[in-house]
């Protein structure tokens, strides 16, 4: 196949998941919020700051409110890590390979941007925003489902799952460090219950809350909620799963084994968590590392499949 048919293949799949995580992202920091004692201080810049972002927000606007925090990351167009930007190159990127892609793809993609198009004012007000999300993560997941069901899993799938695994990825340390935030702008406040409602939050924004109850048989704690959506081999989307499934992938396609061996090297074991103090300022800057690879490694994949 052409390589540029596999490079828009690859952004179609990581603008699609990329979407559906801003949407969960979203959302988990308005429970979150709603959930928390008045008196617990956290902002909704810290929105920004996960997706670095603070340049460009500084740009457009003078005032880290919640709405302005929400429109920017919903949807600014001069945000190009905001949803509706996302969702716009994801319908290019679908269009421009409907040879390769199941014909149902180009008509669920239009239903999705027509929706998020003309309700993104649900999203951006408080009222009717859990319901707008919610909407937008079950169009994405049904999107797709449609294409895991209906492609044949050959190359252009396999890219399909590198630019899925590698957004996901990414995005659950997002998540995580979400979390860690949160915690750290509550102002020493530590209490069990803060903590509790804080990492089911992160849990609950990943799908994770059932699977990890039923995985660990413990309460909800920040080092074990830590320490699963990074290690466990089974969920989707723990970062572990997602790199074995990226090994997978490229490993099925010409060319990959430079790109196997430094996805080897990427590991979310390295950093101990045994204790909730283990969870602060290192462990931030420990996801941020783990960005930085993942953000090496789709440099990797490019110089391998997509030299244009």
């Amino acid at each position: 196949m052409l390589s540029k048919v596999a490079e828009r293949l690859y952004w179609a799949a990581r603008y699609l998941e990329r979407v559906e995580n801003t949407a969960r992202l979203v959302s988990v920091y308005d429970k979150l919020l709603f959930d928390l004692p008045r008196e617990v201080n956290i902002s909704w810049y810290s929105l920004v700051e996960l997706n670095s972002a603070s340049d460009l927000f500084s740009e457009r606007y003078r005032i880290r409110d919640e709405h302005n925090v929400v429109k920017f990351i919903l949807a600014d167009d001069t945000n190009p890590g905001s949803m509706l930007s996302a969702l716009r190159m994801l319908r290019e990127n679908i269009r421009t390979s409907r040879d390769v892609l199941p014909v149902e793809s180009w008509e669920q993609i239009n239903e999705l941007y027509l929706y998020a198009q003309n309700n993104i004012r649900l999203g951006i007000n408080r009222s009717k925003r859990y319901e707008f999300l919610d909407q937008i993560v079950s169009r994405c997941q049904m999107l797709f489902g449609m294409l895991a069901g209906t492609m044949s899993h050959d190359a252009p799938w396999q890219f399909v799952k590198l630019g899925r695994d590698l957004e996901r990825a990414d995005m659950t340390t997002r998540i995580l460090d979400a979390g860690a935030a949160a915690l750290m702008a509550a102002n020493g406040d530590s209490s069990v219950n803060l903590r509790q409602v804080v990492w089911g939050n992160v849990l609950r924004s990943a799908s994770a809350y059932m699977n990890y109850r039923r995985s660990v048989r413990m309460s909800v704690t920040g080092p074990d909620v830590a320490c699963y959506l990074l290690e466990d081999p089974h969920f989707p989307r723990s970062v572990a799963s997602c790199l074995t499934q990226l090994k997978i992938s490229s490993g099925k396609l010409p060319h990959g084994e430079q790109v196997v061996e430094q996805i080897k090297e990427i590991e979310p074991k390295r950093h101990p968590i045994e204790h909730e103090t283990d969870l602060g300022r290192d462990f931030r800057e420990y996801l941020n590392d783990l960005q930085i690879q993942l953000s090496q490694l789709s440099n990797r994949i490019s110089q391998t499949w997509f030299p244009a």
